[in-house]
This record gives C-alpha cells, structure tokens and sequence, in this order.
C-alpha cells in the first residue's frame, strides 16, 4: 500500500496574490536526486541541497527584471539556463555569482518554457507552439519563428519526455472552451494535434501530467468536478506534420474524486507510476470541510492509500522528484516522501516479505470468515438495516454495545460498494468520542476496522494514541502492523510505553498468535551444535573469537586488574523482557522509519530504557548469530539487519549517556565485541575473494566422465 512518510520545509514562500500564485514558478531536478532548481515568481533561482534543507547558491537578476520561466540544469554543459522578460536567454554555471554578467542572448520571439531532461539538449517552446533546440537556436537568435498556434490559442502547459529513444515535448493549449493536444517529435521533426473530449461547459483541466510506458504516451488530467481522465497516444502511430489537422483524443475515466460543495480552484494530480496518482487541493473524503490534504489514491482498485493534512492555502501545484512530493502550501515548500509498491495480490494480502509492511495473512484470513459468517448470519434477520447515514449519526450517541452491533452489521453488509470512506469515517468518529469521553470506548470495533485495511495512520491521525492511553495493546499492535505510515514520533511513543510496561501486565495482553509463536520458538529453541557459526569455529584460537557471535571460542573475563581466560560455551542468552513485552517490541522493530526523523524521538527514552532495550536487542542478535534461519517462514519476525540498524541508532542517540551508565559498561562491551567479530568475518572473507572469483571464472569441464579427480591450484 502506498505511503507518505513525515516531511520537512525547504525554503519559505512570499505568496502572491492571485488563487494559484504560491510565489514559486517552476522546481527542476538537478545532477543528482537531491538537488533542485527553485525559481521563483520574480527574479531569483535557487539551488537547494534536499536531504540537508539548506540553499547552495542563489542568483538574481536586476531590479525591473523578470525572470518568465523556470531555470533549468543542463547536465551535458553543467549550466543553467532561464528565460527573462520572455525573450532573454540566460545562461551560466556553479561559480558564477551575478547574473547580469553571464551569457545572454535575445530571440525573436515570447518563449513559454525551457525544458531539459538529465543527459539531453535543453529544448526551447515558443509562445506560439514552435519548437527550437537550445544551440540551434543560440547559433542564431534573431532567427524567424513560425507560428503554430491558432488565433486566440493559447499553451496551458507543457513537458518533455523520452520515448523510444526520442525526445518529444508535449503541450496543451486552449481555445474558445476547447483543449488540444500537441506531440512534438525532434529529429526527424514532426508535430500530431489532438482535440480533448470536451467536460461539462465552461470546465477546463486545471492540471496536466504526462508519463511514457509500453510504447504509449499517457497524458492524465484532473477536471474542476473531480474528474481525473487518461488519454492514451502511441508512439508508433506518429507520422508526418498534421499540425493543423486535430484528431480526436479518446479519454477513459480514472477517478472520481470528492469535491464536496461546490468545484475545485487550486488543485492538481500526478501520475507517480502506473497505478498511484498524487492529488492535492482536493477534499479528504474522510475528513471535515476546510481541511486541505496531499492524497495518493490507487487507481487500479479505486481506493484512497494514503492522505497528510497541509496546513494554510493551497496552490494547486505539485512536483515530483525521486520518490519525493514537494509542495507549496501557505508560506512554505514541504517535501514529502513517499513509497508506491507495485500493486498485486500479495500486497493486497500482506505477504511482501519486507519491513514496510509485514501483515499477518491468518489474522486477514480470521477476519475473512468472521465477516462471511456476520453476513451470513444477517442475511437471515428480517430486520431493515439502516442506512450508512444512519449508522454514521447513530455512533455519535448510542452505548458502546450497540455502537459494536451496528458498526459490525454495516461492515458485513453485501451492499456497500466503497468500503474505504466508510472506514475512515467511522474510525474518525468513534476516536473523537473516545478522546472526548472516557466513559466511552470500543476496541474491538476498532480493531474490526483496522482490519478492514481501508484505513491508515493518515486518515485517522489520532487512532494509535488513543490506543496507548487506553493501554489497548492489541490495537497498537494491529496498528503497527497494518499503517505503513505510522510517523517516527508515534513509533517512539509506542516504543516508550512498551519497554516501560511491567511484565506481569504485558503477559496479561492477548497478542496475535504468529508473533507470540515466533518468540515462543526462538525462546525456547536450543543452541545450534557447535561448530561453524557466522564464519567462525567455537574450536578457535584466536583473540578476537572472544565475542558471542564465534559460537564459543575463547572468553574474556576482566576481574580487577587481572585477566583472566578460558575457553568455553558461552551460556543460553536469556531474553532480558516477558514473552508478550518481546513481542510488541518486535512489532517496533518492523515498522518504516527514516533515520534523520527517528533519531531526536529516540533521545526521549531514559537511560534505563535505553539499557534495557539494548539488552533485548542484543539478546536477539545472539540468537539469531546462533542459528542458522531463525527468521521462520509465515510468522512476524524482524530481520537481522532491522536488529543491528536499531542497535546502531540507539547508540548513535544514546551514546554519551551509556559511556557515563555504570549499569552500561558490560552491554557497551559486549556490542563493541559484535562489531569486532563482524570486522574480522569480513576481514577474512576478502582474504580469499580472489580465490572465489578465480572459481567462479574456470571453465567447467563438459566431459568428465562417471568419476574425476581435478586440482585446483589456488594463488
């Protein structure tokens, strides 16, 4: 399922003071994914440096000047260029400081964009639709330029892409209430127009978005009604100039988004690949009226994914960059991370085998037939059900009992087309009354709708912390394992309240069963024979065998100022929390995280948490160095690298405060250990990877007959 992870501010905006004007003209990729182009409304381009939030260089044109289209980076020459006062081509690199001083030449012609792709030749578009190259037209810029475009026709927006190895720019315009299509080909030159089925009167496109997959170029657009259409062309079918002949563009209906009162102003949608579309300034449909939000919805099954409120004005703008959305909203440009996994089955089951999303496929299963067995059962009543409407007002009052009963029938129901909404509202709704009313509560009705897997952090922002004020651990638990975009913050504050929790409460809890049995298994299962374990023999000699991970080897034991040594088997690590605690813990370690937004939460938990969740974490890192699979087909269970990346990020939180923890000392020793095993495993692996690639180099030998004796020599 598609998430949006927790974003942060790039730059500040001085908003102009049209509807659409966020202040910002264009955002363009720059030679690499973390860096952008910004241009703004008047005459500034600067250079933004992503994951560091922080601007490179900056420059400016005079005062009087204007810059009239987005700057962007031609990475073949490493220059920028941009256009100001319309027909001012300017052009300069990194380490030139003023503008005014750098190459410029006048054309002869209004131009509306430059585009470039990474590794391509900037390509210059008109006013008027003509098309040049940027050189060709550099060579001389006083050259005539011919019209394309018909009276009163004037370009809405416009892209260029790849397809089958050529560059295509591709442009809409509008004309007295129609809307075309233009498809530009460079070398061999050649122009298509296309005429877009018209929407109701008066309604045009407010945003385009184009994209190239399976020899076809499709273009999606959003209508002020909530439409969003897709229009397929083929690139194969491209002939000669037909400029002035516009043929029919056949649409089919991707969405229909929610619009609530009235029409979309400022909105805009992004395809993102073949089955996401982004959307912003279009109403949440589980959320209250005057709320903007920055949806992904899933146009294959027709669903909302995922959904983040913005705060202040929203412009109708939305770019895309390596997996990041950056948007103007209010006096500032967010970016927002997010993740599209393809769609197919197993995603819809939860079965990827990731740490994303990792969901119980019998608990689906459990849920599956308790629900056919509600339907079934109510199929039987003669009872008339009420309405969604009904049920929606009805859980604003009613005891909890018959909230239960209601919610459960209207879950079960065959009639209820778009399940998604529904989910989101009622969740919605029975957390606001909780948080209102103490008296009131319904975990099993929660629970029921997180199952449902309609619903997600986004959509209902407040679920998994009126969870951990009711202490229901299950819920967290099914939250963790079912939102996909559960912030940092909240995962921190589940963490808190897990390793803080007594024991003797935690074994009170009723867990999922696969992530109880994982644990029960890896508790109970015996050390592997001794022998080999993780490249190292419990037989060794060598001193740096000394850690958990040999399998034995030589122990150190510090006792005063003596060192004193044996050789021996370490003893059975001992799981430093409860059965239950273990589990939820785990169910932490599973969660999406990113590092840079995960590390100041972490700095929250006190220095016996900390101690103590390394001690879990380092009891797991033994069991798992001990065995050979200890991961288990079909149960929840955190991989080895999710072990040592959350050891690391502790640590990299917590460091100054374990040096000073006398109760720390041992565990610091103990991990130091860790990582000097892994050194010399991986010392020693290099050592004959030479030899390895030699092998896997040889020639085998086709004929060798029933029994042969081949020596390698090895050097």
């Amino acid at each position: 399922m598609a998430a949006l992870y927790e974003g942060y501010t790039l730059c500040g905006l001085v908003p102009g003071q049209t509807l659409t004007n966020s202040g910002i003209q264009g955002i363009e990729a720059e030679r690499d994914s973390d860096h952008v182009v910004v241009t703004d409304s008047t005459r500034s381009v600067t250079l933004y440096k992503v994951s560091d939030q922080k601007p490179l260089s900056s420059w400016t044109v005079k005062q009087g000047q204007t810059l009239t289209c987005p700057a962007v980076y031609n990475s073949q020459t490493e220059e920028y260029v941009v256009v100001s006062d319309n027909k001012v081509i300017r052009i300069w690199k990194d380490e030139d400081i003023l503008l005014d001083k750098a190459f410029k030449a006048t054309v002869s012609s209004d131009v509306w964009r430059v585009h470039c792709l990474p590794g391509g030749e900037p390509v210059v578009l008109f006013q008027r639709g003509a098309v040049r190259l940027l050189d060709s037209l550099l060579s001389a810029p006083q050259q005539p330029i011919e019209e394309v475009l018909a009276q009163e026709e004037a370009i809405r927006w416009s892209t260029n892409i790849v397809a089958d190895s050529q560059q295509f720019v591709i442009f809409t315009t509008e004309q007295k209430g129609d809307s075309f299509l233009y498809l530009h080909r460079l070398n061999p030159n050649t122009l298509q127009r296309y005429r877009l089925e018209r929407e109701e009167p008066g309604l045009s496109p407010l945003s385009f978005s184009a994209s190239y997959r399976d020899k076809h170029i499709c273009l999606l657009y959003l209508y002020p009604n909530g439409h969003v259409y897709q229009s397929v062309v083929s690139v194969r079918g491209l002939g000669g100039d037909e400029g002035a002949q516009a043929l029919p563009l056949p649409r089919s209906l991707l969405l229909g988004l929610p619009v609530g009162e009235g029409l979309l102003e400022a909105a805009s949608a992004q395809l993102l690949d073949e089955a996401h579309v982004a959307v912003v300034g279009v109403p949440h449909p589980s959320a209250g009226a005057g709320k903007d939000f920055l949806c992904i919805w899933n146009t294959n099954f027709q669903t909302l994914q995922a959904g983040k409120e913005m705060a202040g004005k929203i412009y109708g703008q939305l770019w895309t960059f390596s997996n990041k959305l950056f948007i103007p909203h209010g006096k500032t440009l967010s970016v927002i991370p997010y993740e599209c996994p393809k769609s197919s089955l197993a995603s819809a089951l939860g079965k990827l085998n990731n740490g994303f999303i990792n969901i119980s496929v019998n608990v689906i299963i459990y849920g599956f037939f308790s629900l056919l067995t509600q339907r079934t059962n109510r199929k039987t009543q003669s009872a008339p059900s009420l309405t969604v409407d009904q049920v929606l007002d009805f859980t604003k009052t009613a005891p909890v009992e018959e909230v239960q009963r209601e919610v459960e029938g209207l879950l079960s129901r065959a009639d209820i087309q778009d399940l998604q909404p529904l989910v989101g509202q009622l969740a919605s709704m029975l957390v606001s009354r909780s948080l209102a009313d103490p008296a009131f509560y319904t975990p099993s009705t929660l629970a029921q709708l997180v199952h449902t897997q309609s619903l997600c952090h986004s959509v209902c922002p407040d679920l998994v912390l009126l969870a951990l004020e009711r202490r229901d651990f299950f819920l967290c638990q099914l939250c963790l394992q079912f939102f996909p975009d559960i912030p940092e913050a909240v995962t921190c504050a589940c963490l808190k309240a897990f390793i803080s929790m007594p024991d003797t409460e935690a074994e009170k809890l009723s867990l999922e069963p696969d992530s109880v049995s994982f644990m029960e298994t890896l508790i109970a299962r015996e050390r592997a024979p001794v022998g080999l374990q993780n490249g190292f023999s419990s037989t060794s000699t060598d001193q740096d065998c000394s850690d958990a991970l040999g399998g034995g080897g030589r122990v150190v034991i510090k006792t005063g100022e003596e060192d004193k040594e044996k050789s021996s088997t370490p003893p059975e690590p001992i799981c430093p929390v409860g059965l239950h605690k273990a589990v939820l813990l785990n169910e932490v370690l599973l969660t999406a995280y990113s590092d840079t937004f995960l590390l100041p939460h972490l700095k929250d938990l006190s220095s016996q948490h900390v101690v103590l969740f390394l001690q879990y974490l380092q009891f797991l890192y033994l069991k798992y160095s001990q065995d050979a699979s200890p991961q288990m087909h079909g149960l929840r269970s955190p991989s080895l690298t999710q072990i040592m990346d959350w050891v690391c990020m502790v640590l990299d939180a917590h460091f100054t405060v374990l040096v000073m923890t006398p109760e720390a000392k041992g565990l610091l020793v103990n991990l130091h250990s860790f990582v000097k095993s892994q050194v010399r495993l991986v010392s020693e692996l290099g050592k004959i990877e030479g030899s390895l690639q030699e092998l896997n180099k040889m020639k085998v030998k086709k004929d060798v007959g029933q029994y042969s004796i081949e020596i390698i020599e090895l050097f």
